[in-house]
């Protein structure tokens, strides 16, 4: 299959970027925080849909469990998002630092393809 990234206006998709935050932060035991979430357009000859790339934070012990767990749980997650199905999901960087505060940094790309 082959992909292309398309150049189009951003559609009123924010509803669905906020599930994808929140199904996110589930994963994560409902910890981190979104410090960047980026969404383009993407499709196919078949498929439509959007890339999104997100950094979360997690700055706590309990927060850090929690994205040490997403970073084990994404790429086999099933997600249940209305109208959207997750197609890839992969974490691309993790950045842990103790000093001066421990905080654990997760950067993860997700493709949603448009359901139906």
């Amino acid at each position: 299959m082959r992909a292309e990234a398309i150049h189009a206006p951003r559609t009123a998709s924010r509803g669905h970027a906020r599930r994808l935050e929140a199904a996110l932060q589930e994963l994560a035991q409902g910890h981190g925080t979104v410090l960047a979430h980026r969404e383009r357009s993407w499709a196919s000859i078949t498929f439509a849909g959007t890339r999104h790339t997100l950094r979360i934070a997690f700055d706590t012990p309990e927060a850090i469990e929690g994205g040490e767990t997403l970073i084990a749980a994404l790429p086999d997650h099933e997600f249940a998002l209305p109208a959207r199905l997750v197609a890839d999901a992969t974490v691309s960087a993790v950045d842990h630092v103790l000093e001066p505060a421990p905080c654990l940094t997760v950067t993860c790309e997700l493709l949603l393809l448009e359901d139906g």
